[in-house]
């Protein structure tokens, strides 16, 4: 690397998303993204903003998008910011509240973006492991830091903690807590969203993004609501006119068509069930899943192998090889027509497998 660099940043592991094969047919299930379309609302208002407006700035604060936010979450305007994905909203956070030598402090194993952001910050990173029912560990909120993330219902492994458990732990840290809810849209009927929490707690953030339930994730939209004091301080650090044009109209309209992304999220729920059934009877573990994937467990099984035989068939599922998940593969829910074809190359490659292990 050019020696121009920050020593830091020259040291940095990146953020490794998920893999990409070119070409047609493959069945792309190791990037949690929506096997369904955005409401045709959504794609009217995409190609009505795609007009000689776009030589226009779009407005700086996305207010338009803030104000039917504000309605459909119960929140004030003043509650909200809007970002270019979660990802962005992740990084204002980390420019906010976290300097050279700070503490920040999540759960592992959890989305690994958050190691990158603290490495850039040249901050200091204070994993604590999950217990093996993914409950909040005790010791995260002992663990001093400026900000403390809490990946809400938590990836990779798909499980979730109440909003009484999140209550707490903001009230036991010593920084800001910052509750990633990329997933929540997926999980049970009832309001297990921290959003409510931010009237009485001062140090919270709660983060949302249109790239899961409302299958946008080619667009990069995100909203983040904490109390107003937050939220005007982290307006100062934003990116001007952070969120395009395109961008916040077509959220705009995917937040006044809520039953699109409800159907399509009861569909993708159906789904997820009907996995982890055909994946228990294939002799995985399967933890209980409050998101759009799965993450499944075959002890003494080389699951990288049946994670390369799928690929060999155009099917991506996602295998991570990091301490605790070395016999874990992850698997985003697509449509029936995806899980049966998943199912059908799992159980040749899972056959074979056990074959291999046999002899």
């Amino acid at each position: 690397m050019a020696p121009f660099f920050r020593t830091n940043v020259a040291a940095l592991d990146p953020y490794v998303p998920g893999e990409q094969l070119r070409g047609s047919g493959v069945l792309k299930l190791n990037a949690n993204e929506n096997p369904y379309p955005p409401s045709p609302k959504v794609l009217r208002a995409i190609r009505a903003a795609a007009d000689d407006s776009l030589r226009l700035y779009p407005e700086p604060a996305s207010d338009s998008l803030r104000a039917v936010a504000a309605r459909v979450y119960g929140v004030a305007e003043d509650q909200i910011i809007a970002g270019n994905g979660s990802d962005e909203l992740l990084t204002i956070v980390m420019r906010c509240f976290v300097g050279p030598r700070d503490r920040v402090a999540y759960a592992m194993p959890t989305y690994s973006l958050y190691d990158t952001l603290v490495d850039i910050q040249g901050g200091l990173r204070a994993p604590v492991p999950y217990p093996a029912d993914f409950s909040i560990p005790s010791a995260l909120a002992e663990q001093r830091a400026a900000v403390t993330f809490l990946c809400n219902p938590n990836a990779p492994s798909g499980t979730l903690v109440r909003p009484a458990a999140v209550a707490r732990l903001a009230r036991a840290v010593r920084g800001i807590l910052v509750v990633d809810e990329a997933y929540i849209d997926f999980a049970g009927p009832e309001n297990v969203s921290a959003i409510p929490l931010i009237r009485r707690l001062p140090n919270l953030i709660v983060l949302r993004t249109f790239s899961k339930s409302f299958s946008l994730a080619g667009l990069r939209i995100g909203l983040a609501f904490a109390p107003a004091a937050l939220i005007a301080g982290m307006m100062k650090v934003k990116d001007s006119y952070n969120l395009n044009r395109v961008s916040a109209a077509a959220a705009t309209a995917a937040l006044q068509d809520l039953p699109w992304m409800q159907r399509n999220v009861r569909r993708i729920q159906r789904e997820r069930a009907s996995l982890a059934q055909a994946l228990e009877a294939m002799g995985f573990d399967v933890y209980d899943s409050e998101t759009n994937f799965i993450l499944t467990r075959r002890a003494g099984t080389d699951v990288r192998a049946i994670q390369q035989a799928l690929k060999r068939q155009k099917i991506l599922i996602r295998y991570f090889g990091v301490a605790g998940l070395e016999d874990c593969l992850r698997i985003s829910i697509g449509t029936r027509a995806d899980m049966k074809t998943l199912i059908a190359a799992l159980r040749r490659a899972v056959t074979h497998a056990d074959r291999e292990r046999a002899c």
